[in-house]
């Protein structure tokens, strides 16, 4: 069984792979139903519906951790290119307030990943959407969102003071699809990558909307994961001054 988990994380990895290019629009919609129509086979073998929508739920969530990865990162790197980053950097409000709603709306994308997976997973494999605990599962899922865009902050604040930052998204795209045990269980790893994933807050996000839809009890990963969005954002924060501050003394601003 752990084989065929890792065998159908490397198909979801080329199917994503090969939405970067000149379609990258159009694949940037059908790449997360390709994606879940993956962890839907893969968990179809053992014929339990409890699994079913535990990977239905991981591949919903995945999407929105891509979209603020990669997408958030991108669109500074976008605003580098056509010349109005140093624009926004010179605002006359704090730059954090430029940078957030930019990340924070690349996590609302996802939601499109969330809405068309589980519909897909509806209509394609007649996995039930209901849960236990739908008003403990809307505010999971908010909450989710907005920590994973504070979380993609602090990732995207280097992209204003180095030209190569963006790939960073790229580079934690996947591991974090692991560590957060968004498909795979973190049972299945070793220990030390526990530790890890207590500290990004997409495990607990995952952890909230997994328990409001089986009848588990959310409210404690909700608050956890709040309260490292918010660390992140206070982090994110404090770094943006010190990276404005250092590219200006040393003259090395990269906003063109």
């Amino acid at each position: 069984m752990r084989v065929a988990r890792l065998l159908a994380i490397g198909w979801a990895l080329n199917v994503k792979m090969l939405s970067q290019s000149a379609f990258d629009g159009l694949l940037g919609v059908l790449w997360p139903l390709f994606f879940a129509t993956i962890a839907f086979l893969m968990f179809r073998i053992g014929h339990d519906p409890h699994t079913l929508l535990y990977a239905s739920l991981g591949a919903s969530v995945m999407g929105i951790w891509s979209s603020t990865s990669v997408q958030a990162s991108s669109a500074l790197q976008r605003q580098r290119w056509h010349g109005t980053l140093e624009i926004l950097v010179a605002a006359p409000v704090h730059f954090s307030l430029v940078l957030l709603p930019i990340t924070i709306a690349m996590s609302t994308v996802g939601i499109y990943s969330m809405v068309a997976t589980l519909l897909w997973g509806r209509v394609l494999f007649g996995i039930s959407i209901h849960f236990v605990h739908p008003w403990l599962f809307a505010l999971a899922v908010p909450v989710t969102i907005v920590s994973i865009g504070m979380l993609g902050f602090l990732l995207s604040v280097t992209v204003v003071r180095y030209r190569t930052a963006w790939a960073l998204g790229n580079m934690f795209e996947y591991p974090v699809w692991l560590v957060c045990g968004f498909l795979v269980p973190l049972s299945l790893f070793p220990g030390w990558v526990r530790p890890i994933s207590w500290l990004l807050a997409p495990t607990w996000g995952m952890r909230a909307i997994r328990a409001a839809a089986s009848g588990g009890a959310p409210l404690g990963s909700v608050a956890v994961c709040a309260a490292l969005g918010l660390a992140y954002a206070t982090i994110g924060i404090l770094l943006i001054e010190t990276v404005l501050r250092s590219a200006r003394a040393n003259a090395t601003f990269s906003l063109t």
